[in-house]
């Protein structure tokens, strides 16, 4: 009886058979778990034979149990015995940089819930993939309003805000970087953009104070961020806000300006000006005795009660040293001066000495 010869084309058939059913490095596979064990993790991929997750991944899929599908990423395609290596985390971290261009793509609002704090802002892990929320990049309720100088403030508040969950966009993803960035802020500007379409100038809100600096007082109003200037705080001149309000202070303002990001708010604009009233008592050619609150090149300024201050000016000094007024005048000095001028529309009062 004559042999049957094999063509070479079957021989060939044969050939890319074999290697169909080879694992490619690089590629995603799926198996069914064979044995969990403290040094290796045994994975049926079936006509591919037994994949082998090493040990260092062990405690990663400690929860798995034998008969659980999964799915790995090949290492290597062929060990010496035969069998496929493989990763369980890597497959985990592919598969959730996919997840994260979706969610990227559709502009998705996601929870994330930091787990660590530094001064530049917030960590967090989303999907298996390590991610930054920037500081610049949290919402008006969140940001940490101190002065620039006061970074361990700033990271004390960041630190509060670990543990917590936080609604956040994807704003930037980069697989090939392994860059991940968050924004709290993108979050919520479409419920921002409704807020302040029910905003109007003149409106009197209630808010929280969220930080005290300088030149004035951060407010959350319902998550819109607003500023009362340290100008807008009180009637009387104020030197440090600080002194007038704190963190955590509830207090009641008026919208003065509205813009695309904040409010422009007013403190004081909610209480009857004491300038106008106080100033009624007063009369041109008047003589009153006031306290040197500034001097400058162009004259000084004299508190002459509470709420008004006048001016001095340099040119009611006469000529050469007696019209310069640090040599004329001391801070804090008490002296008496007669009123030159009432301007009531320009809120000025001028002054020279008696």
């Amino acid at each position: 009886m004559a042999e049957a010869k094999i063509t070479m084309d079957e021989l060939l058939a044969g050939a890319d058979e074999l290697n169909a059913k080879r694992a490619v490095l690089g590629e995603t596979v799926t198996g069914r778990v064979l044995s969990v064990k403290k040094h290796e993790i045994l994975i049926d991929l079936g006509p591919r034979g037994v994949g082998v997750v090493p040990r260092r991944e062990v405690p990663f899929a400690k929860n798995l149990n034998v008969g659980a599908e999964v799915v790995a990423s090949v290492i290597e395609s062929e060990m010496k015995d035969g069998s496929v290596l493989l990763s369980l985390r890597k497959a985990a971290k592919e598969k959730g940089w996919d997840e994260i261009q979706e969610r990227l793509d559709a502009a998705e609002v996601i929870e994330i819930t930091p787990f660590d704090a530094n001064r530049g802002g917030l960590l967090a892990e989303y999907e298996g993939i390590r991610g930054f929320l920037p500081v610049s990049q949290l919402s008006a309720e969140h940001y940490p309003r101190v002065g620039s100088a006061d970074k361990d403030e700033i990271l004390q508040r960041l630190n509060s805000l670990v543990g917590q969950p936080m609604k956040v966009r994807i704003l930037d993803a980069n697989r090939k970087d392994n860059k991940l960035i968050f924004s709290e802020k993108e979050a919520v500007k479409d419920g921002l953009a409704e807020r302040f379409a029910e905003l109007n100038v003149g409106d009197v809100v209630k808010g929280v104070v969220t930080g005290v600096v300088d030149f004035g007082a951060f407010v959350n109003v319902d998550g819109v961020e607003g500023l009362i200037h340290i100008s807008e705080i009180s009637w009387e001149r104020v030197n440090n806000p600080s002194d007038y309000v704190k963190v955590g202070d509830s207090v009641d303002a008026k919208i003065i300006a509205i813009d695309k990001e904040r409010l422009s708010l007013s403190m004081k604009q909610l209480t009857e000006d004491p300038w106008l009233s106080e100033v009624e008592g007063l009369k041109r050619g008047e003589e009153v005795e006031g306290t040197i609150t500034r001097i400058t090149p162009f004259g000084a300024f004299v508190q002459i009660s509470p709420a008004v201050e006048a001016l001095v000016h340099v040119s009611e000094l006469g000529s050469g040293n007696d019209a310069d007024p640090e040599k004329v005048f001391a801070l804090n000095e008490r002296k008496k001066f007669r009123i030159l001028d009432i301007d009531k529309d320009g809120r000025k009062i001028s002054l020279t000495v008696a």
